[in-house]
């Protein structure tokens, strides 16, 4: 279901202001989270150094977090194996603490979805991506959920690097 102009802009005030329907992360949740997070599944991780994705994912692989891309437009991104879906690359290399997902805000309840049956800890929607929907599904399976922040920033932040 598409998201119009004014769902988006909702969506993202219930998130600045805090009346979403579910919790999310602060800043210590997130610096909570990310210290003990070791398996990142990337979902939307391109090959493209011109996508955000590119650069994040190679700063967290620097930083020593273990990515793996989920793209079925990808055979690989840095020389890591790209897998078409999350549930591909659990079933292949075990599950992952994360999943950040650089996905348009109206397509992250899949992930959300996969996220919970895969069994991650954290559901992760980057920077510009804001899902109650999914927010709510990965909540209820209790999985802790960030929304509208990029991984890559708030390591900065947290790491000091």
């Amino acid at each position: 279901m598409a998201m119009t102009d004014s769902d988006r802009t909702a969506a993202f005030l219930d998130l600045e202001e805090g009346r979403g329907p579910v919790p999310v992360l602060d800043d210590a949740g997130i610096e909570r989270v990310m210290r003990v997070t070791r398996r990142i599944a990337v979902i939307g991780a391109s090959a493209n150094r011109a996508r955000p994705s590119y650069g994040v994912f190679r700063y967290l692989v620097q930083q020593g977090f273990e990515c793996v891309p989920i793209n079925p437009n990808e055979t690989d991104v840095l020389g890591v194996p790209a897998y078409p879906t999350l549930a591909a690359a659990v079933a292949e290399t075990g599950r992952f603490d994360m999943v950040d997902v650089f996905r348009r805000s109206e397509l992250c309840v899949p992930h959300a979805e996969e996220a919970v049956a895969t069994g991650a800890r954290v559901l992760w929607l980057q920077l510009g991506v804001v899902n109650w929907e999914a927010a709510t599904i990965a909540h209820r399976a209790g999985l802790e959920v960030v929304m509208d922040r990029c991984t890559a920033i708030e390591w900065r932040r947290i790491a000091g690097r």
